[in-house]
């Protein structure tokens, strides 16, 4: 692949970093002060009092599910446009995700469509900020408080992201963050839980450590995992999270190259940003003009692919997937918002330091893609 789907930055920082718990003359590879400092400056960047480094954003969602009682017979509503994980942390305690369509323009939940969908076996308001774009969080607190649910914010994809001056990870009960090679900062694989309720962490921080209490290594007072984050990734993450800000520029930079470069391209909408956000962009994702179909699409990701340029169709609505639809009986046309947006998006290259010449690139290729199938 000529041009990489993304590509995580790691500099001699980083590299230092991790070397560091290796030579450490007292072993700590596990359960050590970097876990301690990287969660104290997690909470700091989310402006959360909590922060609780798990071994994956899926890890720390399915630990505030839990937490939170969730479990048979209760509903908890969310998006079917997002990473499958959003669902699959419902589904693991036997609970019922509710979907409900998405805005147009951000590709987050729809706040106007939420009330709808409420009974009362409704326990939760599961939103994603999509893409790393903020979801519409002040409608979602009004709603959650009208009616006495927990909200809790998938921030997976939005570290560094604001709205109105406030953190992603920052909203409703609890919020969570990813750390893959693919996100702004990466431990490897990791993520985190992030709170301000003491209750809830201390049974996010037991669950995911055997279900331990405070009575010893072999003293467990819950069913638990084990969903700890070893030193070495927290070590890479401490780095990575000292220059966040400046990775969150260098990204919002690239997603102006590519804004400049494709404005001129017939048939694609490019990402929109509302007011009140500072982005900090997870993915590129373009769409492709209502005029092309689904086929159309996956014609130009062959393409562009054949060419040696990573792109992916990104997301897949959830309502679709084989193992959803056998559990919840959904079926394509319930969504038609995430259906047509789903059959047109293209994830093209991104990460930051991506170069000039490999955006006019993509910029080129794209173009003559579309005019083959088109």
């Amino acid at each position: 692949m000529q041009i990489p789907l993304a590509r995580p930055e790691i500099d001699d920082a980083d590299i230092a970093a991790v070397r560091s718990v290796l030579q450490d003359p007292e072993g700590r590879l596990a359960l050590g002060p970097r876990l301690g400092a990287f969660e104290r400056d997690l909470a700091d960047a989310a402006d959360r009092k909590i922060a609780i480094a798990v071994s994956s954003g899926t890890c720390a969602l399915h630990l505030i599910v839990r937490a939170l009682g969730i479990g048979p017979g209760d509903e908890v509503i969310t998006t079917p446009f997002s990473f499958v994980a959003s669902t699959n942390c419902v589904l693991f305690e036997r609970a019922t995700p509710v979907f409900v369509d998405i805005e147009p323009r951000t590709l987050c939940i729809d706040p106007e469509r939420i009330d709808a969908a409420i009974t009362p076996k409704t326990r939760a308001i599961l939103a994603v900020d999509v893409f790393g774009h903020p979801a519409d969080w002040p409608a979602l607190e009004r709603i959650a408080d009208r009616h006495g649910l927990a909200l809790i914010d998938d921030s997976a994809e939005a570290l560094g992201s604001m709205l109105n001056g406030r953190r992603c990870g920052s909203f409703g009960r609890a919020g969570v963050f990813g750390f893959y090679p693919n996100k702004q900062i990466t431990t490897g694989e990791g993520g985190a839980v992030v709170t301000d309720d003491p209750h809830l962490a201390e049974l996010c921080r037991s669950m995911a450590d055997q279900g331990r209490g405070d009575g010893g290594w072999l003293h467990h007072v819950r069913l638990g995992y084990n969903y700890r984050l070893d030193e070495m990734s927290a070590a890479l993450g401490l780095s990575q999270l000292g220059r966040l800000d400046a990775i969150v520029e260098s990204r919002a930079r690239v997603a102006e190259r590519y804004s400049d470069a494709l404005a001129g391209i017939d048939g694609i909408v490019l990402p929109s940003v509302a007011d009140g956000v500072r982005m900090s962009w997870f993915v590129y994702v373009v769409r492709l003009a209502e005029r092309f179909s689904r086929s159309d699409r996956d014609g130009v990701l062959e393409g562009l692919s054949r060419r040696g340029i990573g792109c992916r169709d990104y997301f897949q609505p959830i309502h679709l997937l084989p193992f959803v639809r056998e559990a919840l009986g959904t079926a394509p046309g319930r969504f038609p918002v995430t259906e047509a947006v789903a059959d047109r998006t293209i994830a093209l290259p991104f990460f930051n330091r991506i170069r000039e010449e490999q955006i006019e690139m993509v910029a080129g290729a794209l173009r003559e893609e579309l005019e083959r199938v088109g």
